[in-house]
């Protein structure tokens, strides 16, 4: 009888109400309420087809170099400002930092030879140059986020624009080292056995259902965890809204152009012709001994995508004097989405402004 009671005390007495909200929460996730993402107030000072310029005013300016944001490709330009309290935009705004942000927006088929290059010359170019003219100021501060930050190193190293400072986010430089490709799928790719060109060229646009299978497969298990923890915290009201805004961001992406695409799996993943200095904009070589800018690369130490191994080989390859590579305490994903990222920003860039 003793061992009985003992037993009961051990294990608690269900909840059943309690219960049944989770798993009701869990059932309906798609009628969840979301958390606002966005909210930082700006407005538009360019476009150029679907892409478009953002400025958002400081609150109190105290710095004259604003701050230029580059977003990859792939993923929505939000990322900068997820939601109040955990958002890059909002900490640097708040800060007394100008910020302009390019917002590639979503091709359609008729972008589809829309390249690296194109995306470099013809948007990323132009809009430093707006937003120079749009600012009134003498040099800008460059920040490019994963593959965006290729594309800032990139722009950098032919820029005849001024650029004061120059941010690297997790940019994954080197496709010669630990990449997150499978090892068999990067030795494949880069010898010729995997051509991607077939699959490419049958889409004018990479639809974005198979950017986010892709993604799943090379982060199994880790890209179901998420859902793991839904199922354990669904009875938190706040954990659900978060995780309804955090998953429908990981959704929420934006498809590739068979022309960018296909410079990126054979230029970049295949040749590795940025670290080789055999990529050319339009002509122009890119040498990334070019950049003399002052020059932060951040890389996350939790990251699943990018590893240091690829960003770091940038340190050597560039002629800046004041150059720094930092690591922090944060993943891929989350050092944009929980706002820390601003934080980093402003801690390097107060001193350079």
């Amino acid at each position: 009888m003793a061992r009985a009671t003992l037993y009961h005390n051990v294990i608690p007495a269900l909840d059943i109400e309690k219960e049944m909200n989770r798993w009701n929460r869990v059932i309906n996730i798609t009628n969840q309420p979301k958390l606002s993402v966005n909210q930082t107030p700006k407005h538009e000072v360019w476009k150029k087809n679907k892409a478009s310029l953002w400025v958002y005013p400081a609150v109190e300016k105290k710095y004259d170099v604003p701050i230029f944001l580059i977003n990859s490709l792939v993923n929505r330009a939000y990322c900068f400002d997820f939601t109040p309290g955990a958002s890059v935009i909002e900490n640097l705004v708040n800060a007394g930092y100008d910020v302009y942000l390019l917002d590639w927006g979503f091709p359609g088929y008729e972008d589809k030879d829309t390249n690296l290059e194109d995306y470099i010359d013809d948007y990323l170019r132009k809009g430093v140059q707006r937003a120079l003219r749009h600012s009134g100021a003498e040099s800008i501060s460059l920040v490019g986020y994963c593959l965006g930050g290729i594309l800032a190193a990139v722009y950098a190293s032919i820029a005849e624009e001024s650029i004061r400072n120059l941010v690297l986010v997790t940019p994954p430089i080197d496709w010669d080292v630990n990449t997150f490709i499978p090892d068999k799928w990067l030795e494949g790719i880069k010898n010729g056995t995997l051509n991607l060109d077939r699959f490419i060229d049958s889409y004018g646009i990479i639809p974005k259902f198979y950017q986010e299978q892709m993604f799943k497969a090379v982060n199994s298990p880790i890209s179901y965890t998420p859902y793991i923890n839904l199922l354990n915290h669904a009875d938190d009201k706040r954990f659900v809204e978060k995780w309804c805004t955090m998953n429908n961001y990981l959704t929420d992406t934006v498809p590739f152009t068979r022309g960018a695409y296909k410079q990126l799996v054979n230029d970049f993943i295949k040749d590795n012709k940025l670290v080789k200095g055999e990529f050319a904009v339009h002509g122009k070589k890119v040498d990334f001994r070019n950049i003399k800018e002052n020059l932060l690369v951040l890389s996350s130490k939790y990251d699943t995508l990018v590893h240091q191994e690829q960003s770091r080989p940038i340190m050597e390859l560039v002629s800046s004097e004041d150059k720094t590579f930092q690591e922090v305490k944060a993943g891929h994903l989350n050092i944009a989405l929980t706002g820390k990222l601003g934080v980093e920003l402003d801690k390097w860039l107060c001193h350079r402004s």
